[in-house]
């Protein structure tokens, strides 16, 4: 008889998953600290772990190395936004729509800027991008 999962089995399976993963990027990391996408598919993996802070520290090093980057900015934005740094993380989603980012359906739904929702330069940021070109 096949045995039925449950939620909090896939869940830890999950989480040891992505903590395996940090650890192989860490490890990559030692050897090439500045490969770009080393670092982003890292800081995913932390702050999918709830490891903010560290994801918020790699996010910053990769718009040092990127800063053009709309990608880039929009990451940063959505580690400031989970650290609570509302302010910052504005700036920084607003230098992302500036670089090219368009997605006012995925800012909507964006779990990380979640906290950002019932600001009005957030909501001007969506009006703004939702507008016909």
């Amino acid at each position: 008889m096949p045995q039925i999962p449950r939620p909090e089995q896939d869940a830890a399976f999950e989480r040891l998953g992505l903590q395996f993963l940090a650890d192989i990027l860490t490890r990559s990391r030692l050897h090439r600290p500045d490969n770009v996408e080393v670092l982003s598919e890292l800081a995913t993996v932390l702050t999918r772990l709830g490891r903010h802070e560290e994801g918020l520290a790699l996010d910053r090093h990769l718009v040092e190395l990127v800063p053009d980057d709309a990608t880039a900015r929009y990451n940063l934005a959505c580690s400031l936004a989970l650290c609570r740094a509302s302010a910052a993380a504005l700036v920084e989603l607003e230098r992302a729509i500036e670089l090219g980012y368009d997605d006012a359906e995925h800012l909507l739904t964006d779990d990380d800027l979640a906290s950002l929702r019932s600001e009005p330069r957030f909501n001007a940021l969506v009006a703004r991008l939702s507008r016909p070109r």
